[in-house]
């Protein structure tokens, strides 16, 4: 049945897409403007000002120099054994926590829910934090520093918790009649059935771990073992792009080609992440809903 809209619809309608529209190129114009920037001639770009549409020209020669960095190709590998790592701790952990606390018999799940709850408004602070790391853990100038202590998000926890609880209870009973015991249980019933959910915490501890780089600055001393986010920090923010021109002489041509290798690290630092969640946003609005709808 076809529903004939009234003229107060169609204009909601009409200035509710020309709002999304205008949202839209708000949010990607920053973006594109670091890509045609990355690429466009230094010596052009510099002397440009306002919107830039297209390329200034076309350069390769910022991205040449940041892989030649040494520091990008170390904060590379880093970044990726934090990121899969860390990742595969936080699904675990959360896993078996949010498994623990999902069933209905488990006796002291409430008085836990609350204890778990309070971190989430109530923490020590970043002194006790860093000597609780250093002095307890044994985990200071390591990249376990930046696992361990973070393995498991409450937010996510509870997030987890929530779709398992949404899980018919026959089914964990007809498995115990079977003879499963509660890893059977997790591992080949409830994580299955939860792919949605598990896609998000993948999505979401991913993220934190690749755009991190607080805890890297506290505990890390040694420059082998800083991830990519705090290497791109220093290009940004001290402007530390001399490693990058060797060779090039002149303060004129050093700054234009700082620039460029500036809009071009972005690009390197934010692509990846950029390529992998398009295969699991599908999952993201149908995991978070799952997780949110029963207490």
């Amino acid at each position: 049945m076809v529903v004939k809209k009234s003229a107060g619809d169609r204009i909601f309608d009409f200035f509710n897409a020309l709002f999304m529209i205008c949202m839209i190129i708000v949010t990607l114009y920053p973006f594109i403007y670091v890509i045609l920037a990355s690429v466009s001639e230094s010596r052009q770009l510099i002397g440009h000002h306002g919107l830039l549409l297209k390329p200034k020209g076309f350069s390769l020669m910022a991205y040449k120099l940041v892989f030649k960095n040494p520091n990008i190709v170390t904060g590379y590998r880093n970044t990726l054994f934090i990121l899969v790592i860390g990742t595969i701790f936080n699904i675990l952990l959360t896993s078996f926590g949010a498994y623990i606390l999902s069933r209905k018999n488990f006796k002291f799940k409430n008085i836990m829910m609350v204890l778990i709850v309070f971190t989430m408004y109530f923490n020590g602070g970043m002194i006790p934090r860093y000597l609780m790391v250093y002095n307890n853990y044994h985990l200071g100038n390591s990249l376990w520093a930046l696992i361990l202590p973070q393995a498991i998000s409450t937010w996510n926890l509870i997030v987890m918790r929530t779709s398992f609880s949404s899980l018919p209870d026959s089914l964990e009973e007809s498995a115990k009649i079977d003879g499963a015991n509660d890893f059977v249980i997790l591992f080949r019933i409830v994580l299955p059935l939860s792919k949605a959910v598990v896609a998000v915490m993948i999505l979401f501890y991913g993220v934190s771990h690749w755009n991190s780089w607080f805890d890297s600055m506290i505990f890390l001393r040694e420059r082998d073992l800083y991830p990519l986010q705090l290497i791109l920090r220093e290009i940004l923010i001290s402007n530390n792009t001399d490693t990058m021109l060797e060779g090039i002489t002149g303060m004129d041509d050093r700054e234009m080609v700082g620039k460029s290798i500036q809009y071009a690290t972005i690009i390197v630092a934010t692509l990846p992440i950029l390529l992998i969640y398009p295969f699991i946003q599908k999952y993201f609005v149908k995991g978070v809903m799952v997780g949110a709808l029963k207490g």
